[in-house]
């Protein structure tokens, strides 16, 4: 799935890239609204946000332009907004066949959910990505430490993202986690969610930076600790 961001401001544009990334979308980002529409046809998006604060006027053409041949179930499009922004601006941007309009600061975690909320009515997303993400605050007080025997190591950090199948983190005070450790099952594992300590299985999914696990299973007095914090989440957004 390819999603296309055009933005000329990079803050915006990778604050935006942040709260899209758990979706699992391959990212093309354009500077240019003109240069985005030449390439529409090559880029063959499966959604496409534009910023209306870097490009007040031209986001109307490249709306009126996908739309053309691209309906809003096969592409949607969301514009987001900054301060000046008014009440015929998004008017005109529904009528033209914008998707959504979303607050373009991103400054609750409301915002970023509506937008991962948009994208994924309309688009089908990979079954690995199946279960729907929230993002985690530091209020939430979540985080993750497992033990590495592969590597003689300990992997902890602060759970970035979460879902009922598994969570992305941050490491803190660990080295990187390398390709080495991938599909290696952490037997010795836990996550701190709020108040309560859990000890899930989980697999890694992916290194790097922003490392992820999948959980294989939790004791069975833990899976309704867990569900619960998930519920907590998504009453709050």
């Amino acid at each position: 799935m390819k999603l296309l961001l055009v933005f000329s401001a990079d803050d915006s544009c990778n604050m935006i890239s942040r709260n899209i990334s758990p979706l699992g979308f391959e990212m093309i980002r354009y500077r240019q609204v003109l240069k985005a529409m030449d390439n529409i046809d090559e880029i063959n998006p499966s959604a496409i946000v534009v910023s209306a604060r870097d490009f007040p006027r031209h986001w109307k053409f490249l709306v009126q332009f996908v739309r053309t041949e691209r309906a809003n179930e096969i592409c949607p499009i969301i514009i987001m907004k900054g301060g000046n922004f008014n009440t015929e601006e998004m008017t005109s941007a529904y009528f033209l066949g914008a998707s959504g309009i979303i607050d373009d600061s991103l400054n609750s975690p409301s915002e970023i959910n509506r937008l991962q909320n948009i994208l994924s009515h309309y688009v089908p997303l990979d079954e690995k990505r199946k279960h729907r993400r929230f993002h985690i605050e530091p209020w939430h007080r979540a985080a993750i430490l497992a033990v590495n025997r592969r590597e003689k190591s300990l992997v902890s950090g602060n759970v970035e993202n979460i879902s009922s199948g598994g969570l992305a983190f941050i490491p803190v005070n660990s080295r990187p986690v390398g390709d080495a450790s991938l599909n290696y099952q952490f037997d010795e594992c836990s996550l701190r969610l709020g108040d309560s300590l859990l000890s899930p299985v989980c697999r890694l999914v992916r290194s790097g930076e922003k490392p992820a696990v999948e959980f294989a299973s939790f004791p069975d007095n833990e899976q309704r600790i867990f569900d619960q914090f998930l519920q907590q989440i998504a009453m709050n957004n």
